[in-house]
Order: C-alpha cells, then structure tokens, then sequence
C-alpha cells in the first residue's frame, strides 16, 4: 500500500474549500463521519461540517435553492474528506467490502473536495424524506436506478438526481446520494486534516 495517494491527474487549481453549512442556514446537516452511526461504528471527523471546493459548494446552494422551490431541501452528509480518512477506511474493511469504497493509492474526488453526499429533507415537516435505501449502504439496491423501494421513494431519489446534475454534478452510479462535480478534475488530491478547516469563511 502507497504512502501516499498516486495523483494521476496532478489538479492545478489552487484548492478554496468553504464551509457550506455555513453559506445558507436552511442547509440540514448530518454527518454521520463525525458520530458512531456508520459502517465503522466509530467517530472520525472531530467536528460535523461539510467542506467543499467553492465553485461545487456555490453549485450545491443553487440545487438547493431549486429544490427549496418544490417543497424539499438539501440534507448533508459529506463533502471534502482528508486522504487519510478514505485510508483508514481501507484499512479497516474486509476485502469483500472494498468494492464500494475508494482505493488511498489513487484517492477519491472526495479527496479533491468535490464530491457531495447528501439526500433530502421536506420543508414543511423539515425531516428526512424516504429513499429506496438509508444512506451508505452496501447494496445494489443504492443505485441511482435500482428498481427496489417504493414510487414515492423513487420520485424523492430522482428529484435529488434531477436538482444535483441541472448544476453540473453527476451521480455516482451505485450510491444514489453521492455526486461528484463536473469540474474535480481541476483540483490535486488533499490531505488537510478537519482540525486545520477551522477558520472564519467569507
């Protein structure tokens, strides 16, 4: 296993990850990274924020505010995730588990701060809607167009697919909830430690 991530593509823009929670209050958060509730059982965020490039988050609030027009709105799991974070996710999963997960030696566009995972949250109730699956679960029942779950939970899955690539992201295949934005090419593969983030944003 590398040390260090293999950047194949060597991003040239100067990385400006912003703190998107903090953009727009009727933004919902729930990053499950900074509690015990995901597939590892155990907290490594030290603090619940989502972070991303500032050309993916300014696209993300525009979804958001397309959405706010139906009736719905944006709920956050995960954006920019530090390198040593997609490691130790490696490290600590069987072999059978890897396939849903991305290899360190090559990083993730999470790395690069230009992946979101999110779902939605209904305005007039302001709880999380139903979805074919809960979020991060290994299944083929997570695609974005997998057959199984209800009409209802179907239509909230394709109306978030729908608001997310109408502002240039595109869905992750097997995870209905993860995007990734057009331009995460542009940007190197970063290792900034969540502790590091802690700063007043614009």
């Amino acid at each position: 296993m590398a040390a260090q991530p293999l950047d194949t593509l060597t991003g040239t823009r100067a990385p400006d990850l912003v703190n998107v929670g903090a953009l727009d209050s009727t933004l919902h958060l729930e990053v499950r990274y900074a509690t015990p509730n995901n597939f590892l059982g155990r907290r490594v965020y030290p603090y619940a924020a989502v972070f991303l490039q500032r050309p993916a988050a300014e696209a993300l609030l525009r979804a958001h505010r397309r959405l706010l027009a139906q009736g719905y709105g944006l709920l956050l799991y995960d954006g920019y995730r530090p390198w040593r974070v997609t490691k130790l996710f490696w490290d600590s999963c069987a072999p059978a588990m890897r396939y849903y997960l991305a290899p360190p030696r090559y990083g993730s566009i999470h790395n690069r701060g230009c992946s979101i995972d999110c779902s939605l949250y209904d305005r007039r109730t302001g709880k999380p809607v139903a979805m074919p699956t809960d979020y991060d679960v290994p299944s083929h029942l997570a695609a974005y167009d997998a057959p199984g779950g209800t009409a209802e939970q179907r239509s909230h899955r394709d109306r978030l697919i729908a608001a997310l690539r109408a502002e240039g992201f595109a869905v992750q295949p097997n995870e209905w909830w993860h995007f990734n934005y057009r331009a995460w090419r542009q940007y190197p593969i970063l290792d900034i430690p969540f502790l590091a983030l802690l700063r007043p944003q614009p």
